[in-house]
């Protein structure tokens, strides 16, 4: 199976912060949910992706190419949605698919016309006067309507109520019927990324902490319950980070290290993000 999209050891560094030897592979097919708290190097690592930002050290490939060798007409099979709609507010739907007809050899106004009827969005309101998530539905009609293969989308749900957020996972759903597409996705909405992701990156300060696929990661971790020298007990090394409170503690723990008849529940994502952060603190 082809990577539609890789980074290897990519590197970006600024006063103060730095993104450091980054590196993951997409392969085609597969929805990857991209994680980790504000400022711990996501948009950045989007925007090298995207060349919006020169790159200190590193590689980076789309469709087997390093993006330095991309020709234009494969650039245009790759579809973005930032966390903000960047059209001018004046402009409407049908302004957008005139403009857009002229950027892209590729732009299919049919197709935009169907995703505007089937997201409910006007042809003729200004953006100005869109909500937020009209404004998103939006920038993801025109993501889709250009012949794109792989989807970059950068916090794209945020701020969406339960009802849009779960429209647009089901046209994610839709758009990875082809198993040459592929989707990177940005998100805080942890439960999302369970519906539709087949891989999980977690980036923290500007460090990969792992990149898995999410159903092995799921199954690596559980929730333990237990008194606090029951888990004084237990090799450390099976411990990933500890959460007191008044009835004793919880931990992350690695599934197949836990003794049998301690109580366990199913780690989320959100568990295994917030439990690697809090070993890190301890």
């Amino acid at each position: 199976m082809e990577n539609i999209l890789e980074l290897n050891h990519v590197t970006k560094r600024y006063p103060g912060f730095a993104l450091e030897d980054v590196s993951f592979a997409l392969p085609s097919g597969c929805v990857m949910g991209f994680i980790g708290e504000n400022g711990a190097g996501k948009s950045t690592t989007i925007k090298l992706i995207l060349d919006l930002l020169r790159r200190d050290a590193g590689e980076i490939k789309i469709f087997g190419e390093n993006t330095a060798d991309v020709p234009v007409q494969r650039k245009e099979q790759i579809g973005v949605v930032m966390d903000e709609c960047n059209f001018p507010e004046a402009m409407t739907a049908t302004n957008i698919t005139k403009m857009m007809a002229k950027c892209y050899r590729t732009w299919d106004g049919t197709r935009f016309a169907q995703y505007l009827g089937r997201f409910d969005l006007p042809h003729d309101k200004k953006i100005k006067d869109y909500s937020r998530g009209m404004k998103m539905k939006l920038m993801l009609a025109v993501a889709l309507s250009h012949d794109s293969r792989l989807l970059l989308l950068d916090e794209a749900t945020s701020g969406l109520d339960p009802i849009v957020r779960d429209e647009i996972l089901d046209i994610f759903l839709d758009f990875m019927q082809d198993e040459s597409h592929g989707i990177f996705v940005s998100s805080h909405i942890l439960s999302d990324l369970e519906k539709i992701c087949d891989y999980v990156a977690f980036l923290h300060k500007g460090r990969l902490v792992f990149c898995e696929e999410k159903s092995a990661l799921m199954e690596k971790y559980v929730v333990l319950k237990c008194a606090k020298q029951e888990l004084n007990a237990l090799d450390r090394s099976a411990i990933v980070g500890v959460r007191e409170n008044s009835f004793g503690v919880e931990a992350l723990a690695l599934r197949d290290r836990v003794p049998a008849g301690l109580t366990c529940d199913p780690a989320s994502i959100e568990d295994i993000m917030l439990y690697h952060v809090k070993e890190e603190t301890r």
